[in-house]
């Protein structure tokens, strides 16, 4: 593999040499960076240097990375919660926790997986041979519906219906805070967190127009039940718009309090509803599903308290 080649930006300096790197690199975590600078697979200027080297912006940074694993997608014999299928689509109630497809650290026990032995070459290949059938994803703690295509046709009028929002998708989530009004809409571009590759942010250098809108359902003492609509489709997009608003979402560990919730796998954040045009129809299909168990338990919980 080609070495990769970085440039520190000014705003970065008198950051660590391994935290750069990692922030940099989503594909490293810092004990991954760390072990690449002690063996010497890291240099600054053309010079190794200590993973707790200072930089000061302007350096050239130069990684070799390892040769990535191969991972082969392969069936397996994993429980879906089916809300929809026919011959051409499979819609299925994610579990918070569940990855949905294979990559580095997570090269099995995914809904791919799962797919792969329940739907059996049934599965379209746009998405290549690690994602059959995925026409949108759900980050691994977020639960609710996800739909995959069983053929080529399927997944190229699904994916057409994303861009052009006939893809509907609708979201049910609990915020931490009182939001003060009944409903709104966050319209704020989202790209990569600046010095934490492995986040996302509201971003005017590199973002992309998002535009999340929002409708209260319930109030408690330091929380709001809310339901989200997407406009747009950008990664972990309702868990920063929420957040960048000033009410994170309950249970979120990236982007709101840093201690998991316990008896809580994930967020607080459940795909509540779907709706598409078939694509061998053209009829509109509407598709939901209960909240999640645990996410349903701090509901109630929440609706106890005097």
């Amino acid at each position: 593999m080609e070495p990769v080649r970085l440039t520190v930006p000014g705003e970065d300096g008198g950051v660590r040499l391994d935290s750069f790197l990692a922030a940099s690199l989503p594909e490293l975590t810092r004990s991954a960076a760390a072990r690449l600078i002690e063996t010497g697979q890291v240099t600054v200027d053309g010079r190794t240097a200590s993973k707790s080297a200072r930089l000061y912006g302007g350096e050239a940074v130069e990684a070799a990375l390892p040769e990535p694993e191969a991972i082969e997608a392969l069936p397996q014999e994993i429980p879906l919660d089916v809300a929809y299928e026919d011959g051409d689509v499979i819609v299925v109630n994610k579990p918070a926790g569940l990855v949905v497809h294979p990559a580095p650290g997570h090269p099995d026990g995914t809904l791919v997986n799962a797919l792969l032995y329940h739907c059996g070459d049934s599965l379209s290949g746009v998405g290549g041979a690690l994602r059959p059938g995925i026409v949108h994803r759900i980050d691994r703690d977020t639960s609710g519906l996800i739909i995959a295509a069983k053929n080529d046709a399927a997944h190229q009028s699904l994916a057409a219906q994303l861009q052009d929002h006939t893809l509907a998708r609708t979201y049910e989530c609990i915020v931490t805070g009182s939001l003060r009004e009944e409903a709104g809409a966050v319209d704020a571009p989202i790209g990569r967190h600046r010095t934490d590759r492995k986040k996302m942010a509201v971003t005017d250098r590199g973002g992309k127009r998002a535009v999340t809108h929002w409708e209260v359902l319930e109030r408690f003492p330091g929380y709001t039940y809310v339901r989200c609509r997407l406009e747009t489709g950008r990664t972990h997009q309702i868990r920063v718009h929420m957040a960048y608003i000033g009410h994170p979402i309950y249970g979120d560990t990236v982007y709101g309090a840093k201690k998991p919730v316990p008896g809580l796998t994930g967020q607080c954040l459940h795909a509540v509803g779907l709706r598409f045009v078939h694509p061998r129809t053209g009829e509109q299909v509407e598709v939901s599903c209960p909240l999640d168990e645990e996410f349903a338990a701090v509901l109630e919980k929440l609706r106890r308290k005097p």
